[in-house]
């Protein structure tokens, strides 16, 4: 235990050091994650000790994240995305295995081979893109609940193949062992689901009382679930997944989430490292081809395939584009499948470092891919037209007449709520652009004048109706966004009073000389204030000028005091 100790304190050290780094240069930590597990691995710096105990630590990092997964999955959400989701899910799945199945033959491994590296480069990774969409703050965007969702149908689909793997070791026909697995597991869902409907909403009330309790009574419920249904022969994955489901009705289910992610990123942190510290380099002299060939399917292919079906299905160039970038990489589902096939003696151990190194390459890089996808969008733009059918799209999400407003608001959170008022009370049109299709669908139903979208989708910003704005408000946070916000409407709107929304002084500033007419500060100076601001002064820009002028003195005054800019989280 003492050893085990020494050498989880050495690794998180490493990790710490690789991490500083890699974020000096602005990188995902993902990928330094990753490194560092190279680094400690017995090939390097060989400081992993116990790997079963590690490996424990990753299995529980990978629980929580799946109970986490289960828990903000909402039956709305369900089904607003679920026939996308499944069609796009089982479609990659085919066609990526049809593809890499022949082009495994033409690098001459033989069948079976070939069948597994297919099937092991069809599933993308849940626990990666979970963390990376949640790092962006595009859990809730209509991409990301579509790429969740096929994300889940894929994991359903590989622990299926795992279990019919699993099967051909047995001395029974797989069709009597499917037949007790999927009765066993039917029979475990519905039991637990009844017991959601009316056994936990009693114990949750009651555990809510104290934080503690309700973390420690969630964490507790989570590795239960996990544990019985690897017991009865599914995986530990789907039995945390329904653990958060069957939470997701609880009215204190952000409140768990909330009180789990540091749990959950810690954990994770092991099972990057665990996975980083896999590779074998003996193992992989003349595969070069093969894993840049395959690593180039998964990064290009995949992405093709998912615009290519949700193209088909009505939704838009941007959304096929920034979910395909969620299926740029494999799944840890690929390296269990690789394991059983040498475990079976289907596969040569050799295919393991192959598919360890491909899964670097391509978790590696879509580390980048996911949080720069708009920049990278704007740059493929052009050239994805073939993606998307012509005509009204699913996704569009207009729900106002192509008229001019006085008012243009992104961005529908929680200052954005306070404004709101201020418009009607000063009775304007107003037009709200948010990028959270249930905040976009309820905001219709109650008969107000919105637009689904990102503020970076320069397309959307062209086909708004900025140009006659007398006054366009932006309570997004990320400085970036804003930034082009502000320049958009320079250019087009020279008149309109410009305010946005900053949580750093520095930023500010450069909002201020970019041309943003007031900045708020919601740490420094609230939402309120703006509200009221916007009531006494309506659109009389010259107001707006003179407290943005007070708003900067006193900016400048606050830096020299030594006032920090906020960390935050995208809301």
């Amino acid at each position: 235990m003492e050893s085990t100790f020494i050498s989880l304190s050495l690794i998180i050290i490493v990790a710490f050091l690789v991490s500083s780094i890699i974020r000096l240069l602005k990188q995902p930590l993902i990928v330094a994650y990753i490194l560092a597990g190279v680094i400690v691995s017995p090939h390097f710096l060989n400081l992993l000790g116990d790997v079963n105990q590690i490996s424990t630590f990753a299995q529980m990092g990978v629980a929580v994240l799946m109970f986490m997964v289960g828990l903000n999955l909402d039956p709305k959400v369900i089904k607003e995305v679920g026939l996308v989701s499944l069609i796009t899910g089982v479609g990659q799945i085919i066609f990526t295995f049809i593809l890499g199945f022949f082009i495994g033959l033409f690098l001459h491994f033989n069948w079976i081979t070939s069948a597994y590296i297919a099937l092991a480069i069809s599933f993308s990774s849940t626990i990666i893109i979970m963390k990376l969409l949640s790092d962006k703050g595009d859990i809730s965007t209509l991409y990301g609940k579509i790429s969740i969702g096929f994300l889940i149908v894929q994991d359903i689909i590989a622990i299926l193949i795992l279990m019919f793997v699993s099967s051909l070791s047995n001395s029974g026909s797989f069709s009597s062992f499917a037949f007790e697995k999927f009765s066993i597991g039917a029979g475990s869902i519905i039991i637990l689901f009844l017991i959601s409907f009316y056994i936990l909403p009693r114990i949750t009330r009651k555990v809510a009382k104290n934080q503690e309790l309700l973390l420690l009574f969630s964490i507790g419920w989570a590795f239960a679930l996990g544990s019985f249904f690897d017991y009865i022969g599914f995986s530990m994955e789907i039995g945390a997944l329904l653990a958060g489901i069957s939470l997701s009705i609880s009215p204190f289910r952000y409140e768990i989430g909330s009180r789990m992610k540091p749990l959950r990123d810690f954990f994770l942190l092991l099972f990057f490292i665990l996975l980083g510290s896999q590779l074998s380099f003996s193992s992989l002299s003349g595969m070069h081809i093969p894993i840049i060939i395959f690593s180039l399917l998964i990064f290009i292919g995949n992405p093709i395939i998912v615009m290519f079906l949700m193209g088909r299905l009505g939704y838009t160039k941007r959304n096929g584009f920034l979910a395909g970038l969620t299926v740029s990489q494999i799944s840890e589902f690929s390296f269990i499948l690789i394991t059983l096939g040498i475990k079976l003696n289907h596969l040569s151990p050799e295919i393991l470092s192959i598919m360890t190194l491909i899964g670097l390459i391509t978790m590696g890089g879509s580390a980048y891919f996911v949080p720069y996808g708009n920049k990278l969008y704007h740059f493929f733009a052009p050239y994805l037209n073939c993606f998307e059918r012509k005509g009204l799209k699913k996704d569009e999400g207009k729900f106002y007449r192509g008229e001019d407003y006085d008012i243009l608001l992104f961005g529908y959170n929680r200052i954005g709520y306070s404004l709101v008022k201020s418009f009607k009370n000063i009775k304007k049109r107003f037009l709200i652009v948010d990028n959270n299709p249930e905040i976009i669908l309820n905001l219709a139903k109650s008969g107000i004048n919105c637009q689904y979208g990102d503020a970076e989708d320069i397309e959307l910003l062209q086909d708004l109706p900025l140009r006659n704005a007398k006054m366009i408000v932006s309570t997004i946070p990320d400085f970036e966004t804003n930034i082009l916000l502000v320049k958009k409407i320079h250019a087009v709107n020279k008149e309109a009073i410009i305010i946005a929304v900053s949580h750093g002084i520095e930023d500010a500033l450069k909002l201020y000389s970019s041309g943003a007419t007031y900045v708020v500060l919601p740490h420094f100076l609230g939402g309120t204030y703006t509200s009221n601001l916007i009531e006494e002064n309506l659109f009389a820009k010259e107001n707006f000028v003179r407290e943005g002028l007070k708003n900067i003195e006193e900016l400048k005054a606050r830096r020299k005091q030594g006032h920090h800019d906020i960390i935050h989280e995208k809301d």
